[in-house]
């Protein structure tokens, strides 16, 4: 949070601020450096963003990333318009990169129910990858979380609603610079 502001001067809608945006800023260049090193031997980088939520940590982090790589973008949902996961997966756009052969870095924002990702992967697999493997900048404490294996994790939170950097809701919050808990009020839960 800029100096002087309050969650509620921010945006009203907020209960708490979950991880400020000097976390995030410190987090995304530690994960990057730690790709730089492990992918130093590795030729044929693709990162792969999951719009929209992940467009923002997409674009920070590969700035972080001291190698020469390649970006895609990929639309998947599980979601509609709802808080979670309906379990149907929607593939509205793909990849147009020719990854055979290549390493795919998936840039996701959220591991939630997983069962998006989980996809994601695999329909990766298919069209002949290397390896695929998963940049998660938040992963969710949860029940009945899918099996993901995600070789870079930013943070492990608390089951809650969070918006701000690129996460939503009612496509609302995406521009916030830090990461916040949504006020139940707002998505209909209870106060």
């Amino acid at each position: 949070m800029r100096k002087g502001k309050t969650v509620e001067t921010l945006h009203p809608n907020i209960e708490r601020v979950l991880i400020s945006e000097e976390q995030l800023r410190s987090c995304v260049s530690k994960m990057g450096k730690d790709i730089t090193r492990d992918y130093a031997d590795k030729p044929g980088i693709v990162v792969v963003s999951v719009l929209r939520g992940a467009a923002i940590f997409m674009a920070d982090l590969v700035r972080e990333i001291n190698l020469p790589l390649e970006m895609d973008y990929m639309a998947i949902s599980s979601y509609g318009a709802g808080t979670t996961s309906s379990g149907v997966i929607n593939v509205q756009k793909d990849i147009t990169t020719d990854i055979r052969g290549k390493h795919v870095i998936i840039a996701e924002d959220i591991i939630d129910s997983g069962l998006t990702l989980q996809y994601t992967i695999e329909h990766l697999k298919e069209f002949g990858a290397a390896s695929v493997e998963v940049a998660a900048l938040l992963r969710k404490e949860r029940e009945n979380q899918a099996a993901v294996d995600a070789r870079y994790v930013g943070f492990t939170i608390p089951d809650e609603f969070v918006v701000g950097y690129g996460l939503d809701y009612a496509e609302r919050y995406r521009n916030l610079r830090y990461l916040g808990v949504l006020k139940p009020r707002v998505y209909g839960g209870e106060d």
